[in-house]
């Protein structure tokens, strides 16, 4: 079968493989369109988030190697990056799935609309929880999310009735519990999903316990999403790139740094790490499944239905990942760090998902 589609620039067909290619800055502006025909041997190309992109790696390696099709190629671009190159247009050798750890936003499903991407599939995989982890030997920390907020947030309130520059400079100033310790975070970059759950579950969290904040929602909700959700740019906070292990490395060489990244990495890595509990509860596997931890989210893939006749395998690749042998309780993807969901929910999804049941554009 052949279809048209939107050709991308060579330079990134040269790319293709890349981990830390950027796919974020592609232009969207119409192009020369040409005509492709798909081959048995085309690849599965899966873009996206950081975040899922373990599991879909495990996920691609496992489909490659017990069925007739080829390995995925699999790409880290951030979940804001991989939707804009998944919106790019249909064909092989466009992306067919993007991995996302927050749903698609309405602005998103408008550009895939605007290039003729117009049915999506949406497969919700399980759940994460966003942690804020140091070295082993580094303090240990119990944050509430006003405290979050108040560590990060651009401005506070003055008492006034005004605004002023975040003023503090360390953990125990945002409060007398915490350690004397400078504030420096390392966290995922603005194309990020886990930097928009971490705005939105955390730093919104924290402004709603600060009147003066909370006051704003009702009377000016834009206002209040900006000031809850600016991260002060004084040094305090690092933009760490889409790489999870960068921020690891950061945190071995100052025992003062923080970083923000999901909880799947964290388990990864707990010889080394450890999470701060929120609101005293720490950032384990029950504790999120159950819903209590206060930092958690959904985490999805989302499937260009129109490429389903143009790349092989492209069903079969989604029925590999929402079998019991990978999501499931004991699946091979928990030990990556999923974390399911529940048996009802699973048997829906991965029903709706094999039938290829489509998103309402409208969504989100």
């Amino acid at each position: 079968m052949r279809t048209i589609f939107l050709a991308l620039t060579a330079g990134l067909l040269a790319t293709a493989c890349a981990p830390e290619t950027d796919l974020s800055q592609i232009d969207a502006s119409s192009g020369e369109l040409q005509v492709f025909a798909a081959s048995p041997d085309e690849k599965i190309r899966i873009v996206g988030s950081s975040t899922v992109s373990p599991f879909s790696t495990t996920v691609a390696e496992q489909f490659g190697a017990v069925s007739e099709f080829p390995t995925p190629i699999v790409e880290t671009t951030g979940t804001g990056g991989g939707f804009q190159a998944f919106c790019q247009g249909i064909g092989p050798k466009e992306p067919s799935i993007s991995n996302a750890s927050r749903p698609v936003k309405a602005s998103e499903l408008a550009l895939c609309a605007r290039q003729g991407v117009t049915e999506i599939v949406e497969v919700k995989i399980g759940f994460d929880g966003i942690v804020l982890a140091n070295a082993k030997g580094s303090p240990v920390l119990d944050l509430s999310k006003e405290e979050i907020y108040r560590a990060l947030a651009e401005e506070l309130p003055d008492g006034n009735g005004g605004w002023e520059e975040n003023p503090n400079e360390t953990w125990k100033d945002v409060a007398d519990h915490l350690p004397d310790m400078p504030i420096l975070v390392s966290g995922p970059p603005p194309t990020s999903g886990t930097r928009d759950a971490f705005a939105e579950l955390a730093m919104e969290g924290g402004a709603e316990e600060v009147p003066e904040v909370a006051a704003l929602k009702e009377t000016d909700s834009d206002e209040f999403a900006r000031r809850a959700t600016t991260i002060r740019m004084d040094g305090k906070w690092i933009d760490s790139g889409e790489n999870d292990a960068a921020i690891v490395q950061t945190l071995m060489k100052n025992p003062d740094s923080i970083g923000i990244m999901g909880y799947s990495f964290l388990e990864q890595n707990l010889d080394r790490l450890k999470g701060a509990s929120i609101g005293g509860l720490e950032p384990t596997f029950d504790n999120i499944a159950s819903g209590n931890y206060g930092i958690s989210r959904s985490m999805f893939f989302y499937v260009k239905k129109q490429n389903v006749n143009l790349v092989p395998g492209l069903t079969d690749f989604i029925s590999e990942f929402t079998q019991e042998d990978a999501w499931g309780p004991t699946g091979y993807l928990v030990e990556k760090g999923l974390i399911p969901l529940q048996e009802d929910e699973r048997s829906a999804v991965r029903e709706q998902a094999l039938s290829l049941e489509t998103m309402d554009m409208a969504e989100s």
